[in-house]
């Protein structure tokens, strides 16, 4: 399990209720579910982290990937929603 900082931009920060946060996790999957299991059932966050795209350390990562992408160690996961006009 690799420690990791979630960083939310624009909607998924008002969904989440913070700018950052650290979870343990090994795959993008599981830090997004680590971060959601967090939350309150009623929760946007998940709906928003279903629209949203991920970097990973600067990298892309889409949703389609994220249960195979293993996360190093101090890796940074940005989440970033849709935006309009693109």
């Amino acid at each position: 399990m690799a420690r990791v900082t979630i960083q939310y931009w624009a909607a998924a920060r008002e969904a989440a209720g913070v700018e950052l946060e650290s979870v343990e996790a090994g795959t993008l999957a599981e830090a997004l579910d680590a971060v959601v299991a967090r939350r309150d059932e009623d929760s946007r966050l998940r709906s928003v982290l279903a629209r949203c795209s991920f970097l990973v350390d600067g990298a892309a990562a889409g949703r389609s990937v994220a249960a195979d992408l293993v996360l190093p160690d101090a890796a940074v996961v940005e989440v970033l929603p849709q935006f309009a006009g693109g």
